[in-house]
C-alpha cells in the first residue's frame, strides 16, 4: 500500500512543482532577509506559539523549496501564524527564486550539532526506506522540488509531520506517507534524519 502511495505521489510531485530557473543575487538579499535572520539565525531558537519547537534551519535548503514553502504559508496551505504573517507581506518579488537564492547565499553558516529526538535514530533509519525515494537516503536531496532534511532539528520534523497528518500543512504526497505511521514512528524519523549532516543555521 505505501508503495503505491509512494508512485501515486513522486506523479503528483513532478506534475505539481514547476521548474524554477535560480541565480543567486546576494547583495538584492541583504535587504530583506533581516526578519528571516531573527529566529532563524539564532543558535537554539524555539518558537514557542502554537507549539514549542526548534525553528528549522534554512542553511543548505533549495531556494526553490524555500519559495515553494513561502507561497505556501503567503496561501494559507501551512497554517503556522508568524509565518503566514510575513510571507504575506511578502510581494511576488521578494518571493522570486533569484531572490531567495541570494538569501541562502547572503548569510554566513555556523554548523550545529543535531538536537536529540525522543525517537530512536536506528528505528528511524530502518522506517525511512519509503521517504528517501524522495528525500534522498540521508535526507539531502538533489531536488529541489523536495526539502533537504537531513541535519534539521528533530523536533521541527516531527512537528511538521504531526501537521500533515492533521491537515495543519495540505500536501496530498506527505498527507498519504504519514497517514499510517503512528506518533513513535515519525518521532524514529525524525531523530534519524536529525542525525544526519546537511542542514545548518544562517547568521
Amino acid at each position: 500500500m505505501q508503495g503505491r502511495y509512494l508512485v501515486c505521489g513522486l506523479v503528483l510531485a513532478v506534475s505539481a512543482w514547476p521548474a524554477l530557473a535560480v541565480e543567486g543575487d546576494a547583495e538584492a538579499a541583504k535587504g530583506k532577509i533581516s526578519m528571516c535572520i531573527g529566529c532563524h539565525g539564532i543558535e537554539g531558537y524555539r518558537t514557542t506559539f502554537p507549539q514549542v519547537y526548534s525553528v528549522p534551519k534554512l542553511g543548505g535548503q533549495h531556494p526553490e523549496y524555500i519559495v515553494a514553502a513561502l507561497q505556501a504559508y503567503k496561501a494559507g496551505e501551512r497554517s503556522h501564524p508568524t509565518m503566514q504573517g510575513v510571507a504575506g507581506g511578502l510581494s511576488s518579488l521578494s518571493l522570486s527564486p533569484r531572490l531567495v537564492r541570494g538569501l541562502v547565499v547572503a548569510a554566513m553558516a555556523a554548523v550545529l550539532a543535531p538536537a536529540q529526538a525522543a525517537g530512536d535514530p536506528i528505528r528511524g533509519k530502518q522506517k525511512s526506506e519509503v521517504c528517501a525515494a524522495c528525500h534522498g537516503a540521508d535526507g539531502n536531496s538533489p531536488t529541489p522540488a523536495f526539502p533537504r532534511i537531513g541535519g534539521q532539528h528533530p523536533d521541527y520534523l516531527l512537528q511538521a509531520l504531526l501537521d500533515y497528518k492533521a491537515g495543519k500543512r495540505k500536501n496530498p504526497i506527505m498527507a498519504a506517507q504519514v497517514e499510517p505511521l503512528s506518533k513513535q514512528d515519525m518521532a524514529d524519523l525524525a531523530a534519524w534524519y536529525g542525525a544526519q549532516q546537511g542542514l545548518y543555521v544562517k547568521r
